[in-house]
């Protein structure tokens, strides 16, 4: 056997020193053919079984989960593939044995961006049979929506139908998904076994015993500082609180700058911004006057015992119902008219009831005041917001910028306020600080090639990632064409960031400003009718290779302009309906069909 060379004990080097030239020698010569083999080397271990795990996700969170859930089966002896669903045809779904679906879902049931082509993949007459796949979904949703999880549960119910087996069933969230989506993955291993064959296992610790995902305590940290992020908040200070909108204006949209320094927060364009919100003290005093409860009751949120007053300030949602609140309330008041429409064929009607109406609204129908103890486990908990920057980082190191709409308005008698968006505008600045922390959007992000050309369409408060995006292109000095559809009521009032858009135009950067107030004129003109009568341009930018976006009201306006895309492609692309479908798909696929809605 050839002999490994070393560092004698006579040369002039410390113990550590030499351990550490030792070792390199001996990976050096191993690499010499011919060479000693490696003694005491570790055999190879076998790959691991594979495991699919596929997620739809429109702000980040189903992908954040999936990430998660992928380096855990790691440790557990799988070889996971993690893809987004659209990305179905790598995941080759019909060989596979084991796959994991994570999906949210987006307006009234639908799937989310990513999504979109797998659903129409597997909705399809033509496709295939599954009978060799085991699966598992699960799904992330918001309650106040008449379809919960709509997404998922479509998932889950066409995988079957196409005769793959469900490993476990099907598991669902709502806004506050962390505790009950890690409940359902760490039920979920023992169905799918351990990754090398054997019995199912929690990851190896360092001692070598097993210790369940998730069990940590406490913040995580980084070089001995608190690490900042969703779990922990930054308190960042408020510097700027400008109204957008002029005298006369319907609306109030605000322009809101927000300090990072040393938060370790960052973040890149097409990301978003989560504000942990306050409520308002009026509303929670309303809330008190109602129960006949007394401020400091003590009561109790997790495994922190606090004051009646700072739980409904801090923590549970006072605004939207839930529904065993509203089965409660129906239980205790037979009479009320909320009562006669929890039926499951009410649906609609109780949707439309509860518009404009808060959880004060239900403890007034009540006969008695409920008692607190009864109370504070129906509340739903106080859920951050996600808000699209409005900034770009190299534009304005250590800030963030939001661009957000105040929501204000009154209904059966009473003064409605948006929790986070009133929070930002009125209430921060008692203390001047608001906790925050950063969204990754990983498929809404600018032509990662400068020269491509960028066509935007955001009215209102969608114009906030546009801005971030031009900053970007501004400071990197892309060379890429730039196309800006702007709404909003009226131009007088209206024009956000009027002078800063104009004179990006009149420099020649924005390429082109298409403009559209519909209550400028008898007839409402929208964003997507400015893209109709310019739809043979717009069609040439498509062509050339141009990436679209959109950002805004996913209910009406993403889908009005989605239908003026299909348009296009038909009457200036002289394509068929179906190849319309098809050419935008397509732009979706390819990641130059990108859309931020809400």
């Amino acid at each position: 056997m050839t002999n490994i060379p070393f560092i004698p004990e006579s040369a002039p080097f410390n113990a550590e020193q030499r351990a550490w030239l030792n070792g390199f020698l001996a990976g050096l010569f191993s690499q010499v053919p011919g060479g000693a083999p490696q003694l005491n080397a570790a055999p190879p271990k076998p790959p691991g079984e594979p495991l699919v795990i596929l997620f739809g996700s429109q702000t980040g969170s189903a992908e954040g989960l999936a990430k998660k859930l992928a380096k855990e089966s790691e440790s557990r002896g799988f070889t996971p593939k993690l893809l987004q669903l659209n990305d179905y045809e790598q995941a080759k779904l019909p060989a596979a044995s084991k796959a994991v679906i994570i999906s949210s879902t987006w307006g009234d049931g639908e799937p989310p961006d990513n999504a979109v082509n797998f659903w129409n993949w597997i909705k399809a007459d033509s496709a295939p049979r599954l009978e060799n796949l085991n699966f598992a979904v699960l799904g992330l949703g918001d309650k106040n929506y008449s379809d919960f999880c709509g997404a998922s549960k479509k998932f889950d119910e066409r995988l079957a139908a196409l005769g793959a087996k469900r490993l476990t069933s099907r598991g669902e969230c709502d806004v506050d998904y962390e505790s009950p989506a890690k409940s359902w993955i760490d039920g979920l291993w023992d169905k799918l076994g351990s990754g090398n064959g054997g019995p199912a296992s929690g990851p190896a610790s360092s001692n070598g015993a097993a210790k369940p995902a998730g069990s940590e305590t406490g913040a995580p940290k980084t070089n001995g500082a608190t690490a900042y992020g969703k779990s922990n908040p930054f308190p960042a200070k408020l510097l700027k609180n400008v109204l957008l909108n002029k005298p006369g204006s319907g609306k109030e949209v605000r322009h809101y700058e927000i300090a990072l320094n040393g938060s370790g927060l960052t973040y890149e364009a097409g990301d978003a911004l989560g504000v942990v919100p306050v409520n308002c003290s009026e509303l929670v005093d309303d809330v008190l006057e109602a129960l006949k409860a007394k401020p400091d009751e003590n009561v109790k949120f997790g495994d922190n015992i606090m004051s009646l007053r700072e739980a409904l300030t801090h923590y549970f949602d006072v605004n939207k119902p839930s529904q065993e609140l509203l089965a409660a309330v129906a239980k205790a008041a037979p009479q009320s008219e909320l009562a006669a429409l929890l039926a499951p064929e009410k649906r609609d009607d109780l949707k439309k009831w509860l518009w404009g109406r808060h959880v004060i609204d239900l403890l007034e129908l009540l006969p008695a005041p409920m008692p607190v103890a009864e109370f504070i486990p129906l509340l739903k908990r106080l859920a951050p917001r996600l808000y699209s920057i409005s900034s770009s980082p190299k534009a304005h190191p250590g800030e963030v910028h939001l661009t957000v709409g105040a929501v204000r308005y009154e209904s059966h008698g009473r003064e409605r306020k948006g929790v986070a968006s009133t929070f930002l505008a009125d209430r921060v600045g008692d203390t001047n600080f608001v906790k925050v922390f950063v969204q990754p959007s990983h498929g809404f992000k600018p032509p990662a090639n400068g020269d491509t050309p960028m066509i935007m369409v955001g009215p209102g408060t969608g114009i906030a990632p546009f801005r971030a995006f031009l900053e970007e292109r501004l400071a990197t000095g892309a060379k890429g064409k730039n196309w800006l559809f702007f709404g909003d009521q009226k131009k007088d009032t209206d024009f956000l960031y009027d002078e800063l858009l104009t004179g990006w135009q009149t420099s020649g950067f924005l390429t082109r400003l298409d403009l559209a107030f519909s209550r400028d004129q008898e007839k409402k003109i929208y964003v997507q009718d400015r893209m109709m009568e310019n739809a043979a341009e717009l069609w040439s930018w498509l062509e050339a290779g141009g990436h679209f976006y959109v950002c805004g009201d996913a209910s009406r306006m993403a889908k009005d302009v989605d239908a003026a895309l299909h348009k296009i492609a038909e009457t200036v692309g002289g394509k068929s309906v179906e190849e319309a479908k098809t050419y935008v798909a397509k732009l979706k696929s390819d990641k130059r069909y990108q859309r931020d809605v809400y």
